[in-house]
């Protein structure tokens, strides 16, 4: 049985991820990639089907900034082996940054795509 691996293992296939990433995508990015440790529920997480968010996009008054919930990952992939992890990872900075990315641009696109997903996901209460 494969155990979760620690906050500092999690951030080290964080960094190695975010090394991949094109230095531009990087720009306004102020608060940079943090890993945070509690889970994080969504306000809209049913009892039976828990909803937890995997990463977030900040936008405040201290810049721009991308949250991933080490606690989240922990919950939903706890069996998991590395390499699935590290996938799952990617595609959720992948997402956060494409957040980023259009927030720069003026666009909405992802945004409305979250909006039609957790629309799916609320009809289907049990």
């Amino acid at each position: 049985m494969n155990t979760f691996p620690t906050m500092e293992r999690i951030n080290e296939l964080l960094s190695e991820i975010a090394d991949e990433i094109p230095s531009d995508f990087f720009i306004e990015l102020h608060g940079g990639i943090i890993l945070v440790e509690p889970p994080k529920l969504h306000a809209d997480s049913q009892e039976q089907r828990p909803l937890y968010i995997m990463g977030e996009y900040v936008r405040n008054n201290l810049g721009c900034q991308i949250k991933i919930y080490y606690g989240s990952f922990q919950k939903i992939y706890t069996y998991a082996s590395e390499e699935k992890i590290r996938t799952e990872l990617k595609k959720t900075l992948i997402h956060e940054f494409t957040h980023h990315l259009e927030h720069r641009a003026g666009l909405r696109g992802l945004e409305v795509k979250d909006a039609q997903q957790l629309k799916a996901y609320r009809a289907k209460k049990k």
